[in-house]
């Protein structure tokens, strides 16, 4: 991990903020998710069968794919000789997590929505103050939403803002409006550089160090990092979150029961319902999509470049993960990875959840066990190029 040396590197910056910090609460680290067979929760477990089947014949570069239904877990696919224990880079779905984060610290008191990012970026960079004078009326909320307004020019391949920047935050303060903030919504990896910054400002500490006391211990969240810091020590809240996908159905279940943990409630059901609920278009909202998978009933995600994603389907008691490495032509919201995922969901999963309940097929437990054994030892071709600094490698 990176903590101890962003940790450092932000010592200077935030030492007018200690007193900020107030004592974090102690958790003891819970277990990883209990499991079941699918058919014990009303899941059909052919269907399961045949879907990765059917991943296997698509050779479909999919590394990890997990349902969860009723708080167990019922399906866990690997390929390539992957396990449980391996992390993944997430890309944007670091943006779903930022987004409970920013809750909890709006629940703290520590932040407010209607806060002026270039009054909480001068509390750590000073010399970033003048840089927002064009930008006066750009608050949390605009950040968060995706509705900022502001213009970055990005280069078509290895733009410096997410590979050689030394100073990212630089980069994001010099980013000109173009049109005002809160009335339109464009996708732009400028807005969680700057939710970095506030939400380090907040917290009074890296936003990376409060992730960890505040979300994955109490999670009990095993192999994660959150890295690609650029020589200032601040990690964006648009990427480099790397975690395990059981880790990742945590963040979903958490979700799932509106910021409650096994009794604990971790950020206010209010918040969760905020987040997920439209800001200034009805697919978006606090950095989580809405009804972007599925259409047909209420659903929740959060998703990431090259096939990773978080979905929650409340109506189903359910919490369906993905890493892959797979197509990324199409644009943000139509991009293949997002369509094969759209698939797998709503062709494959949605009909095995309303199996219901029943005794089922005596022999479906061998079929599954004997199907997800070949998956683990398949080897698909990547559907994406894979990154050059071995971003997208699974780590252990």
């Amino acid at each position: 991990m990176t903590i101890r040396n962003a940790a450092r590197r932000w010592a200077a910056s935030l030492v007018v903020l200690a007193a900020l910090a107030a004592p974090l609460p102690a958790f003891a680290a819970p277990s990883d998710l209990p499991s079941a067979r699918p058919q014990d929760v009303g899941v059909d477990p052919m269907r399961l069968v045949q879907l990765s089947q059917w991943l296997r014949d698509e050779k479909l570069d999919v590394r990890s794919l997990l349902v969860v239904k009723d708080d167990k877990l019922v399906f866990e696919r690997y390929s390539g000789g992957l396990d449980r224990d391996y992390n993944y880079e997430l890309y944007s779905i670091t943006k779903g997590v930022t987004a409970i984060l920013a809750g909890m610290l709006v629940d703290e008191g520590r932040l407010r929505l209607d806060a002026k990012v270039g009054e909480l970026v001068a509390k750590l960079r000073p010399d970033l103050a003048e840089k927002f004078t064009d930008k006066q009326d750009l608050e949390v909320r605009h950040i968060l939403t995706m509705s900022s307004g502001l213009h970055y020019d990005f280069k078509s391949k290895d733009d410096p803002i997410y590979y050689a920047a030394p100073d990212r935050l630089q980069l994001a303060a010099e980013a000109q409006p173009k049109i005002p903030p809160g009335t339109t919504f464009e996708y732009t990896d400028i807005n969680p550089i700057l939710t970095a910054a506030v939400l380090g400002a907040a917290a009074g500490m890296p936003i990376q160090v409060y992730a960890e006391q505040k979300l994955f211990e109490p999670l009990g969240m095993k192999n994660w990092a959150w890295g690609r810091a650029d020589q200032k020590g601040l990690v964006s809240t648009g990427w480099g979150l790397r975690l395990r996908p059981v880790d990742m159905a945590k963040i979903g279940l958490l979700v799932l029961h509106e910021g409650k943990w096994q009794g604990r409630q971790l950020v206010s059901a209010g918040w969760v319902r905020q987040m997920t609920s439209p800001g200034v278009v009805p697919y978006f909202g606090d950095y989580w999509w809405i009804n972007d998978i599925v259409t047909s009933e209420p659903e929740y995600d959060t998703m990431g470049f090259k096939g990773q994603f978080i979905v929650v389907l409340p109506k189903r008691d359910t919490v369906v993960v993905m890493t892959s490495l797979l197509p990324i032509e199409g644009g943000l919201r139509d991009a293949g990875n997002v369509q094969i995922f759209r698939e797998i969901v709503n062709g494959h999963i949605l009909p095995a959840l309303a199996a219901g309940s029943g005794p089922g097929d005596p022999s479906a437990a061998a079929a599954l066990a004997h199907e997800l054994a070949l998956a683990q030892a398949s080897n698909p071709p990547p559907g994406a190029a894979p990154d050059p600094f071995e971003t997208d490698t699974p780590r252990k």
